[in-house]
């Protein structure tokens, strides 16, 4: 409960995280058919970037800071242009102030007639400001619950039979990868014809490798891994990249996903810096 997100918005994790969950979110909605989103640890929607938060770490002079001068149409950037757009879109509504968009905002701009999204939220702080941004929008619901909790209580969602879970916990506990693996394969038995997209820091290998095993050894199948690494991920005590792992991911993922890392690498990285698109597990 005592995570903030506010501190750590626009960094590099942000950064790629939300590329991919727009290139994602694409790929879903090529299909008529509505989708239904499952946001389970969704922060406060919309980040301002000038707030003493973010200016105590300045993560995000990094992150999208790199990028805020580029011009989403170069077509260099073709494989961020819809995340770019929606960022550019979002600091222009604010008369120019640097606000960036969490993942709500992302996906609520996303959402066509029919699709829905219910965010989950229960830091005491941070759910009532998430429930201010989509006051006016019918097709949100907040719920002050428990993201875990949710995922029994929410799924399979009954407003459509395909769609989305996106799961990033701060990652506070200990048994994080633990409570990540049961909530995927929860997920998974009660939404089988959705798509989860996971989050998780990458600090040094072992945690990593472990998640994945439990996840093997409970017969998942159809398990993506993107990751992006600053640097080798030695140091136990550092942020060294992150990931997003992919349950059941949409046809064509893994190509779209390999050129929004190619690109981020060149504008966010070194050279020590690693991406990679990796199936855990197959079809």
């Amino acid at each position: 409960m005592n995570y903030r997100h506010a501190y750590h918005a626009g960094n590099f994790a942000d950064v790629m995280k939300h590329a991919l969950l727009v290139t994602l979110l694409r790929l879903l909605t090529r299909k008529e058919t509505p989708i239904s989103v499952l946001d389970t640890h969704a922060g406060i929607g919309l980040y301002d970037l000038s707030g003493p938060e973010a200016q105590a770490t300045r993560e995000w002079r990094e992150g999208i800071g790199r990028l805020l001068g580029l011009d989403p149409e170069l077509p260099a950037l073709s494989p961020l242009r819809d995340w770019l757009r929606i960022v550019h879109d979002v600091i222009n509504e604010h008369d120019g102030k640097l606000f960036y968009p969490g993942s709500p905002e992302l996906i609520a701009r996303l959402l066509r007639p029919g699709d829905t999204l219910a965010c989950c939220e229960r830091h005491p702080e941070d759910q009532p400001i998430l429930r201010r941004l989509f006051r006016r929008d019918p097709a949100v619901a907040v719920h002050a619950r428990d993201g875990y909790e949710a995922i029994t209580a929410l799924l399979p969602p009954k407003t459509a039979r395909r769609g989305l879970v996106l799961m990033d916990p701060p990652f506070e506990q200990r048994d994080e990868f633990a409570a990540l693996s049961h909530a995927i394969i929860t997920a998974r038995q009660r939404f089988p014809t959705g798509v989860m997209a996971v989050w998780y820091p990458i600090k040094h290998r072992t945690p990593v490798r472990t998640f994945f095993n439990t996840l093997k050894d409970a017969g998942q199948r159809k398990l993506l891994a993107l990751e992006f690494t600053l640097r080798p991920p030695l140091d136990p005590t550092r942020l060294n990249g992150c990931g997003l792992l992919i349950a059941n991911p949409p046809f064509q993922l893994d190509e779209e996903a390999a050129a929004v890392l190619t690109v981020l690498r060149q504008y966010l990285g070194t050279e020590d810096t690693e991406t990679s698109v990796q199936w855990v597990v197959p079809e």
